[in-house]
Formats: C-alpha cells, structure tokens, sequence
C-alpha cells in the first residue's frame, strides 16, 4: 500500500513519527519520507538513526501555510501529528494551542487540497471526546476540520480522516515514565490523583499499526477508534512500584475521572467493527459514503442507543501482571 509513495509526517520527530518511520522502513518501499517539525536539534538527532536516502527533513511549522505547501508537493499521503499536546501548557498559553491545534489543522488541509494528496489522517486524543481542558476542546475543533475537509475537495481526490485513541505507553509526559523517575529516584511512595481514575493504553507500536491500517481502510470522513484495554492508576503504580504506599493527591485541574472515545451523544453515529469502532460524520456529504462497509471490506453495525465507550466502563480491564506485560513493551 505504502510502496512507492511520499509521506508526509507533521510533527515527525516525536515518538509517533520515530516509531512510524522505522515500521514504515521495515514493511514497505516507499519513494520519499517527509518529516515536517520546527525543532532542528530533534530533526538533526533523528537523522543519525533514520539516515536513508529516502528521508527528507523539512524545518517548519503547521503555522506557516506557505511552508505546508512547499513541503506536500508531490506527497501522497499525510500524517498530522503536530499538536500542543500538554494539558497544563494549553491552559497557560491558550492562543499558542490554539494557533497550533486548530489554525494548524485547517492549514494542513488547505495544503493537503491545494497539492492533491491522496490521504490525510489526523491524530487525534480521548480528551477530544466531551473535552474538559483547552487541549481537548482545540483537538475537537482539529476532528471537526478534518471531517468537514472532505466537503472542500470538489473533484479532487483528496480524503481526511481521523485516528483517536488514548494514553500511548511511554511517551514523553505520560504518567508512566513519571513514576518509573520517581521509583529511580529513591521515592518512598507514588503519588496518586484519585484511586478511582482510569486511562485506556495502547503501546507505541500498536498505534502506528492502526493509523497504516486505517489507510487502507478510509473513505474519508471517519473518526477511527481502535478497541484497547483500560488500566486504573492505582494498579499501575502498583505495577511499577510494587510495595510503595500510595498518597492521594487530589485530581488535578482539567483532569477526567475516566477518559471517553465514543461519547454517549455519539452513538447514533458510531459503528462497531470487529477490533475497532467508527464514529460517522454528523453531517452530510455532497458524495453518499457506506460507512458501515470500509475499503478493507470489514463491516460494522451501529451500537445501541446510549452507548458510551468510556475506560472506566471498558470491558477489557489490565490487571497488575498485564500492565508489567504492557510496560515492558515500552
């Protein structure tokens, strides 16, 4: 699917764009990679490990229209990872995430459009779902671009989608690093929000495997949501530091209780496949699309009313044994 194509990763120099990059390598020959970011020390690091003749380093920013623009030419499918992704720093710089996560999505598309690539998908988070922080409402935002984008095409043959899922394992900022620290340090216990707080996980690897996947499966328009196991704080801290007390510390500012990926208002659009679900478009596309039947030929078939895929709710619950398996593969 990927042979012989150029793919364009905004925001490329983070674990998703390093994981990618190295799946993509092992499993296809593509013509060109793009990593798109504007931090050069990272794009300098990154190329002593993905050094092929076949990758390209683009210093810019999703800010920057013009720059998209030069970058996509001649690209055939993109991945939108560039995002302000910390809560706490969306909170104290509003404009700035907002300038990155929402004016940034709507100039990857209109480059996206301007230079017909094929595909586009746009990494999206569970706090996108009923959002709570600023974060989450410019992710919801970002979604509603991207799905809309496929009404701004015209003849063309561009297509948008969406990827959301939820906490990646090990990636910078996360909770488990966090603790892993605090356990190298000589911490005498771990720090816990709410014992009641669940996240659903997915490993690094898996992610990549499902945004590929979901080329090959897109319409355009779909909010695709990969079916992951939840985990509660309190049995991940167990896991990474067993025998140390916990001390509560309270839920933080913008922080869930349990984090949501279908939500409850949703079910009337979401489909449900085999090992993952679909949220349909909320609004009409001037093209009639078959959601309930993807490319692959897979077929879902919508939930029931009142549906709500939520990790505290989530049938599929790790145990401390199987969050040591799950770290592990970090």
């Amino acid at each position: 699917m990927l042979n012989n194509k150029t793919i364009l990763i905004t925001g490329g120099t983070g674990s998703f764009g390093k994981q990618f990059v190295q799946t993509i390598f092992k499993r296809f020959q593509p013509k060109k990679v793009i990593v798109f970011s504007r931090d050069e020390l990272k794009q300098y690091e990154m190329a002593q490990t993905f050094g092929a003749p076949q990758m390209r380093y683009f210093i810019g920013d999703v800010r920057d229209q013009p720059r998209l623009k030069q970058a996509m030419d001649g690209v055939d499918y993109v991945i939108h990872a560039a995002a302000i992704k910390h809560v706490p720093v969306a909170e104290y710089n509003p404009m700035e995430c907002i300038k990155t996560n929402i004016y940034g999505a709507e100039n990857v598309i209109q480059a996206a459009i301007a230079c017909n690539v094929e595909r586009v998908i746009a990494l999206s988070t569970d706090k996108a779902a009923s959002p709570i922080n600023l974060y989450g409402a410019t992710k919801l935002a970002s979604d509603k671009l991207f799905v809309a984008a496929n009404n701004m095409v015209g003849e063309r043959h561009t297509r948008f989608s969406v990827v959301r899922y939820g906490n990646v394992v090990g990636s910078r900022g996360s909770v488990i690093p966090f603790f892993q620290k605090l356990l190298m340090e000589g911490a005498t216990e771990m720090p816990i929000t709410d014992p009641r707080m669940t996240r659903f996980w997915i490993t690094l690897q898996d992610g990549v495997d499902f945004v590929i996947k979901n080329f090959a499966r897109m319409q355009g328009g779909e909010i695709f949501i990969p079916k992951i196991p939840s985990a509660s704080i309190t049995d991940l801290a167990t896991a990474i530091a067993p025998g140390l007390p916990h001390k509560i510390i309270g839920i933080r500012p913008g922080e869930k209780l349990h984090e949501v990926m279908c939500p409850f208002d949703d079910s009337r659009l979401t489909l449900e496949f085999h090992d993952h679900f679909v949220i349909k478009p909320s609004i009409s596309f001037a093209r009639q699309v078959d959601y309930e039947k993807n490319r692959l030929g897979e077929t879902g078939e919508l939930v029931a009313g009142g549906f709500e895929y939520s990790s505290g709710s989530n049938p599929v619950f790790l145990d401390v044994a199987a969050i040591r398996v799950l770290v592990a593969q970090r």
